[in-house]
């Protein structure tokens, strides 16, 4: 099992890192379906620069694990997203969603791989 303060870091990296991957596909999503300038694609980029550099800092052994853990958290930064920027409420099928995935990211997190029984 992992101890508190590495799985403290690895969701402290992944929260910055969802924040940025949301931010970068944001920017395009502002360009196409909300008409702001092409402009807004270079910070976009950077964003998601930053985001695939911060994937490179968690401390698993496969990359697959890496992303895996990471798309519950994803999922949890996206409501939050939804609810501080776009201003809508997340719903109770939202949160329960997000809930299960969360879990889901904790178990891959805390789990013992390849170790023998």
């Amino acid at each position: 099992m992992m101890p508190l303060s590495e799985t403290g870091r690895m969701l402290t990296i992944y929260a910055a890192a969802a924040f940025f991957e949301i931010a970068g596909c944001f920017a395009l999503w502002a360009v196409l379906r909300l008409g702001k300038p092409a402009w807004w694609t270079l910070p976009g980029v950077v964003s998601l620069l930053v985001f695939a550099g911060l994937l490179t800092r968690i401390d698993v052994d496969l990359a697959g694990r890496a992303y895996a853990a990471y798309g519950g958290i994803y999922i949890v930064a996206s409501l939050v997203w939804l609810w501080g920027v776009e201003n809508q409420t997340p719903d109770r099928w939202d949160l329960a969603g997000a809930g299960l995935c969360l879990m889901g990211t904790l178990v891959i997190l805390a789990g013992r791989h390849g170790a023998t029984p």
